[in-house]
C-alpha cells in the first residue's frame, strides 16, 4: 500500500456453503493473491451456518471446515451476527460485502451501517421488494455510506463489445442472453425456484435489466411496450425440496422492451442453456449478424486457474471469474483512493431495475398464459 491509500478491511456477511454460495467465492477470490484485490478479508459472518439447525444442514459440515481452515491459516474471525464484529480501527476503511439470502438483506444491511462500513457491496437484487432497497438506499445516504452493486455483467467485454458494434452499425437490435446450467428435471428446477424464490427477473434476468437500465434509459415510466416471445419463453410450476411449497417461475424467458424514446432492448434467459452469456446483434429483418460471449478466448486462462484452483464449485463462478474480480478491484480502489468505481452499479441504478423487474414480472406471465 502506498502512503496515500487507505487500507480496506472487508467484512464478509453470508459466506454460505463452500463450492455453492456467492459468498463463499467472494471469500475465496479475495484471498487469492493473483485477484490483485486490494483488500484484506478480516471477518465473516455467517449467520445460517453458526446457527444450531445449520450446523447439522446439508453445507454444515463444510462450512464448518471452511471456518477452521481460515481461522487457523488467515486469522479470519468469525461471527454469527454483525452486531458482533468490533468497531472499525483507525485508518482503515470498512467495506461489507452483503451476500445473502435477499431477504435477510434489509435487516443484514441496516446491521452493517451500525459497524462503522465506508461502504457496502451488496450482491443482486438487493431486497426482496423495491420499497426495502429504497429505505436501505436513504439509510445509507443519511449515514454516508456508498454502495455498489454486485452486477458483474455492467464491467463485462462482451456488453461492451455488442452496444459498439450496434452503435456503429445503424438499424441493429441487441439481445442480451444469459444462460444457466442446471438440468432440465423437476427436481433440479424446483430446487432452483426454491432457492431463488424472489423469481427470475429479480434474479438471474436481473444482470441483463440492470443493462437495461444502465445503456438503454429503461425506466418503468419509460417503457412504451414489452412483448414476450412466446415461442422461446416457458413457465412453470414446480415443488421445492426443502420446502415442498410450489413455486411458479420462468424456466426460459425472452421479451423486447421499447422505450417511449426509441430504443430497443431485448433480453432472454435460460435457466438450462449452458454457462455462458452472450449479445447478439442483429438486423431489422431480426437476422444475426454477430456475437459475442462472455467468456470469451481472452478469459480462458483466468477460468482454467479457477478451476484447477478450486475444484467442484457450480459452474458459473469460473465463467463470472473474470468480471467479479474486475467489480472488486474497481471498489476496493475507489475506496481506498477516494475516487469513483468506474462501471459499477449504485444502489440507485438497483432501485429502478427492481422496479422494472417488479413492473414486468406479471405482464410477462400473463402473456404467456
Amino acid at each position: 500500500y502506498s502512503t496515500t491509500m487507505s487500507e480496506v478491511s472487508v467484512v464478509l456477511v453470508g459466506c454460505g456453503a463452500p463450492l455453492r454460495s456467492m459468498g463463499w467465492y467472494h471469500a475465496t477470490q479475495i484471498l487469492h493473491e493473483g485477484s490483485d484485490i486490494a483488500a484484506r478479508l478480516d471477518f465473516i459472518v455467517e449467520p445460517w451456518f453458526m446457527s444450531e439447525a445449520g450446523k447439522s444442514s446439508p453445507g454444515g459440515a463444510e462450512f464448518a471446515e471452511f471456518q477452521k481452515t481460515l481461522e487457523a491459516t488467515k486469522g479470519i474471525k468469525f461471527f454469527s451476527r454483525v452486531e458482533d464484529v468490533p468497531p472499525v480501527e483507525d485508518g482503515v476503511k470498512r467495506l461489507a460485502i452483503i451476500s445473502a439470502r435477499t431477504s435477510d438483506n434489509p435487516s443484514l444491511f441496516a446491521s452493517c451501517l451500525e459497524i462503522g462500513c465506508h461502504a457496502i457491496f451488496l450482491e443482486k437484487p438487493g431486497a426482496p421488494s423495491v420499497s426495502e432497497l429504497e429505505s436501505m438506499r436513504d439509510d445509507a445516504k443519511k449515514s454516508g455510506v456508498s454502495v455498489f452493486m454486485g452486477f458483474n455483467k455492467n464491467v463485462s467485454k462482451f456488453v461492451t463489445k455488442s452496444r459498439s458494434y450496434a452503435n456503429t452499425h445503424p438499424n441493429t437490435k441487441v439481445t442480451f442472453l444469459h444462460n444457466n446450467n442446471y438440468d432440465d428435471s423437476p427436481e433440479s428446477l424446483g430446487e432452483c425456484f426454491e432457492r431463488n424464490s424472489e423469481g427470475m427477473l429479480k434474479n438471474m434476468a436481473i444482470h441483463e435489466l440492470a443493462l437495461s437500465v444502465t445503456y438503454y434509459g429503461v425506466t418503468v415510466d419509460n417503457i412504451s411496450s414489452v412483448e414476450a416471445d412466446k415461442e422461446y419463453s416457458s413457465c412453470k410450476t414446480l415443488t421445492g425440496p426443502s420446502s415442498g411449497k410450489s413455486f411458479t417461475d420462468f424456466t426460459k424467458l425472452k421479451f423486447t422492451i421499447k422505450t417511449k424514446d426509441d430504443n430497443e432492448v431485448s433480453i432472454a434467459a435460460d435457466r438450462c442453456g449452458g454457462d455462458d452469456s452472450v449479445g447478439i446483434v442483429s438486423n431489422a429483418e431480426g437476422k444475426e449478424l454477430v456475437r459475442f460471449t462472455m467468456p470469451d478466448e481472452e478469459d480462458a486462462d483466468t477460468i482454467k486457474n479457477a478451476e484447477e484452483r478450486i475444484a467442484g464449485a457450480m459452474p458459473y463462478f469460473y465463467v463470472q471469474d473474470p468480471d467479479y474480480g474486475t467489480l472488486k478491484r474497481r471498489v476496493a480502489r475507489a475506496i481506498a483512493e477516494g475516487g469513483v468505481a468506474e462501471g459499477v452499479a449504485t444502489i440507485d441504478v438497483a432501485v429502478e431495475t427492481l422496479k422494472v423487474a417488479e413492473y414486468l414480472t406479471p405482464i410477462l406471465m400473463e402473456q404467456l398464459k
